[in-house]
Parts: C-alpha cells; structure tokens; sequence
C-alpha cells in the first residue's frame, strides 16, 4: 500500500499518526510541507479531493491567521490558498493520501480506515488510547 503524509514533526497529531501509519507495517512516503510545500495545484487537488471547502484547512492556531484577517469571509478560495502557499504552516495537518482515500486526520485516529493493516491498539504520545474500529 503506498502512503504520503504530509507531515510537520513538530506537531503532535502529525506525530502519531505517522506512527499510527508505521505501526500498521507501512513505511510512508513522508512530506515535511514546511520545508517542502506542496504546489499550488496539489493543494487544490488535496482540497478537492478531501471534499472539503478551502477554508477547512485553513490552521489557526501557531499560525498568522489572526495577523492575516484569514477569520474575515471577504477572502476568496483563491486569496486563502494564495495565503497558504505564502505561509504554509496555515495548512492544517496531517494530510494522509492512501489508495482508500485521502483525508485530513485529525484526530489521528481518522487514519485507521485509511489503512489496509491497522493496530488494533495504539496509546498516543498524552497517553490517550486508540483501538481501532
């Protein structure tokens, strides 16, 4: 099964769920989006793929959205990916591309049906614990 994660070590979420992937025997293919942003194409390809509207990806928190205005609606899909290229720690994370779809796992649980082996069991770096469905 191939997989890419479009990963920021930094983050926690990000963390377990690349863990969450390794654990179920796959080696992903790992993509640090900060020091390696996806194109603009590929990010409105992720989007769409998602089905899920351009703001939905749009990160918050640790990032300029606050400093931007990004919380005003004057702004179109094509401004805020505009904004997300500019700034790619607006994109929200991690974006997980499997043969059974591509989805934006947060929790990081949202995985589990991504994969073909997933644990049965899996404790998160805060201890929370994840059986799979």
């Amino acid at each position: 099964m191939s997989v890419t994660i479009y990963h920021n070590p930094a983050c926690g979420t990000s963390r377990n769920t690349l863990a969450m992937i390794r654990q179920s025997g796959v080696e992903p293919v790992v993509v640090e989006y900060l020091k390696t942003p996806p194109s603009r194409d590929k990010l409105k390809e992720l989007i769409a793929v998602m089905g899920i509207p351009v703001r939905a990806l749009l990160r918050e928190k640790g990032t300029p959205y606050k400093d931007l205005g990004l919380d005003d609606s004057k702004w179109s899909d094509d401004e805020l990916l505009d904004f997300m290229i500019a700034h790619p720690i607006l994109i929200n994370r991690p974006i997980v591309v499997t043969p059974k779809g591509t989805r934006l796992c947060r929790p990081s649980e949202a995985v589990v049906d991504l994969l073909d082996n997933p644990v049965g069991r899996f404790v998160k770096e805060d201890g929370e614990v994840v059986e799979a469905r």
